[in-house]
C-alpha cells in the first residue's frame, strides 16, 4: 500500500513541475503520467542509491549540493525512459531537469507530510 501511495505522491509531483517548469512537458492521458510516476519511482530505488555511493567524495565536498545533480539525473533518465516507451512524457535539458528535481522534491516532500507516508513519517517516530 505506500509503494501505491509513494507512487501516487510522485505523480502529483511531476504534475505540479510539469506545470511550472519550462521544457518539462507532459503530453498524454492521466494513466500514463502514473506509470511515469512509476518508472521514476524505479529509478529512484535501484540507481539513486548506487549513484549516491560513487559520488560521495563529491557530495561531502559540496556540502550535500551534488545531490541535487544526482536528483537531476534521476529525472533526465526517466524522461529519456519515458520518450522511449512513448509515455509523452519530455524533459528538455538539464537545466528543466534541475529544476523539476527540486521542484518534485518539495512537492513530494510537502505531499507525503500531509499524507503521513514514505520516509517523513517514518522519520517522526
Amino acid at each position: 500500500m505506500d509503494r501505491i501511495l509513494q507512487t501516487l505522491i510522485n505523480a502529483a509531483a511531476l504534475y505540479v513541475a510539469v506545470l511550472i517548469v519550462p521544457n518539462l512537458d507532459f503530453i498524454g492521458e492521466w494513466w500514463k503520467l502514473l506509470v511515469v510516476a512509476f518508472i521514476f519511482g524505479l529509478v529512484n530505488t535501484f540507481l539513486r542509491p548506487v549513484l549516491r555511493i560513487l559520488t560521495l567524495p563529491i557530495t561531502i565536498l559540496t556540502l550535500g549540493l551534488f545531490l541535487l545533480v544526482i536528483n537531476a539525473l534521476m529525472l533526465f533518465l526517466t524522461g529519456l525512459i519515458s520518450a522511449e516507451l512513448e509515455l509523452g512524457f519530455f524533459v528538455a535539458d538539464f537545466v528543466a531537469a534541475f529544476l523539476g528535481a527540486i521542484v518534485i522534491s518539495l512537492v513530494g516532500t510537502v505531499l507525503s507530510m500531509v499524507i503521513g507516508t514514505g520516509r517523513v513519517a517514518r522519520r517522526a517516530f
